[in-house]
């Protein structure tokens, strides 16, 4: 009789001690490894135009950006990304025209242009990974204007009694830097997803928060209130 009852302590000593193990087994947290700081280059497309053109095809002006970028990690969910960019802004189809009458003349000018602006951006972003390989951010972005230009065409049409003669004058102006704002700031959304750890695409919407015209001394009526627009997709590559 002893020697069944210290068979089944034996057992029973057995069985708890292996339900124990199993528990702690299961319920032992996983360690995750908390991802670097990276560095990577990243280029791709802009298409801008001015605020107050109306939206059409017409007005978009195509370029391009390129840069580089450091991916700070603050948790596995959130992490932040200074860059240095630089950017092709501006719009197409600034159409200007004046009618001028004199007695039986009438002069007409119509100046059909694209500006140009070429600017140093520095955006800081914020990026939230609502899933693995994908995120979404936003973020303010401080530009610094470099150089512009105006190209296109004059097309002057003079009218005598009746009589039409056209004649037109293509033209590529550089804009007078002091009549820009140095700096100008900026706000963008975006979201991206990377195929592997080091390649991925990113889509990003930058809205100009002040005017790219330096207005100082100008007359209220006369102010060119124009910010820039941008949508710029583009590949991103982490080293």
């Amino acid at each position: 009789m002893n020697k069944l009852f210290l068979g089944l302590a034996i057992v029973a000593g057995s069985l708890v001690f292996a339900q124990e193990t199993k528990t702690v087994t299961t319920t032992a947290p996983m360690n995750k490894v908390k991802e670097p700081v990276r560095f990577g280059i990243k280029g791709g497309l802009n298409v801008s135009q001015f605020s107050e053109q109306e939206l059409n095809t017409k007005s978009l002006k195509p370029g391009f950006n390129a840069g580089a970028f450091v991916n700070i990690p603050l948790s596995e969910k959130f992490a932040i990304q200074p860059e240095v960019m630089y950017n092709q802004l501006g719009a197409k189809s600034i159409v200007n025209s004046t009618e001028t009458v004199s007695g039986d003349t009438t002069v007409k000018i119509k100046d059909n242009f694209t500006t140009s602006l070429n600017y140093i951006s520095v955006p800081v972003m914020l990026q939230m990974k609502p899933a693995d390989n994908f995120y979404i951010e936003a973020g303010p972005e401080i530009s610094y204007f470099m150089n512009g230009k105006n190209t296109g065409e004059t097309t002057v049409t003079t009218t005598v009694a009746g009589s039409s003669t056209t004649e037109t004058v293509s033209e590529s102006k550089s804009i007078n830097k002091d009549r820009m704002k140095k700096l100008n700031l900026g706000f963008g959304l975006g979201l991206g997803y990377y195929f592997t750890p080091n390649l991925g695409i990113n889509a990003r919407y930058v809205n100009s928060l002040t005017h790219l015209a330096n207005n100082s001394g100008v007359a209220e009526a006369n102010k060119n209130i124009n910010t820039n627009r941008v949508f710029q997709i583009g590949l991103n590559y982490k080293f």
